[in-house]
């Protein structure tokens, strides 16, 4: 089960919302042509070398013309974020110190529209936002605020990758990631297309091909011939397996992956409805 921050429209606030107003208004209303309202966007955050910030997204729902999910949180979106010295030093001292805790999540403290993070409408790109970052899921109480990070000013160094969902898109069959890292870290993060889909992150370590800081700041898929799409088919730790690396628009190349520890995972909140209590898969974690 999952908690809305208080004093923000959280995304349970959000679902709430919209399923009394298509219970008003007739379910499947189509939403204002217009940019996104300011909402409340909660985010993974793993790493060290560099720290990366992940939007939790939703589907919610296909609006009535099938173009576009009801929802602000229809979005996968991947930062590389810019911390200060000082709020570096203080995330690595409690990772360190709770080795035990799997992944931190981010709360800003104040409402944003998510896409001024990468694609502004009529104005500069967003750069910063103020946040506390939480050792575990901020929404499982009790919250547990790192010190140091309270209220802070959280910088973008870079978009790594950013898009809005389609539900007249297609989405792959094979299992796909998307990789990304910095110095000695790889991680995989699953691309997310359409429900019924998931969430998850974990580290990779990857032989077959040579990967510097500048080749990681591309755009890196992952696919994994023989596993479909789906949570069940999900990369485990200490699994071994052939792959293709996917360079943009380049041939793809054959590397071999070692899965590690599981950071995140989720597939309650990305199904059509959404639900906050664990599934089936998620119990067996």
């Amino acid at each position: 089960m999952r908690i809305a921050r208080e004093g923000l429209m959280g995304r349970r606030d959000f679902l709430l919302t919209t399923t009394i107003g298509s219970l008003a208004l007739g379910f499947g209303v189509a939403p204002s042509a217009a940019e996104d309202g300011p909402a409340t966007h909660n985010m993974l955050v793993f790493g060290e070398r560099a720290v990366f910030l992940s939007h939790l997204p939703m589907f919610n729902r296909p609006n009535a013309e099938g173009t576009e999910f009801v929802s602000p949180h229809r979005y996968q979106l991947i930062l590389e974020a810019a911390l200060t010295t000082e709020q570096l030093a203080s995330y690595v001292k409690d990772r360190q110190a709770h080795p035990g805790t799997p992944f931190y999540t981010l709360g800003p403290e104040e409402e944003f529209v998510l896409s001024h993070l990468f694609t502004p409408q009529g104005g500069p790109r967003r750069t910063s936002f103020t946040a506390t970052i939480f050792r575990g899921h901020l929404e499982d109480p009790p919250k547990k605020p790192v010190p140091g990070l309270e209220n802070t000013v959280v910088k973008i160094a870079r978009v790594v990758h950013a898009r809005m969902f389609d539900p007249r898109g297609s989405e792959p069959a094979a299992l796909e990631y998307l990789l990304l890292g910095r110095g000695t870290e790889r991680f995989l993060a699953h691309a997310i297309f359409k429900p019924p889909d998931f969430d998850h992150v974990l580290p990779v370590n990857l032989s077959g091909v040579d990967l510097a800081d500048p080749d990681l700041n591309q755009n890196l898929r992952v696919v994994i011939p023989g596993r479909t799409n789906v949570a069940a088919q999900r990369l485990r730790q200490g699994q071994r397996v052939d792959a293709m690396l996917h360079v943009g628009s380049t041939p793809p190349r054959k590397v071999q992956l070692e899965a590690g520890p599981q950071i995140y995972f989720e597939e309650g909140e990305l199904l059509v409805p959404p639900t906050f209590d664990p599934t089936a898969e998620e119990k067996k974690q």
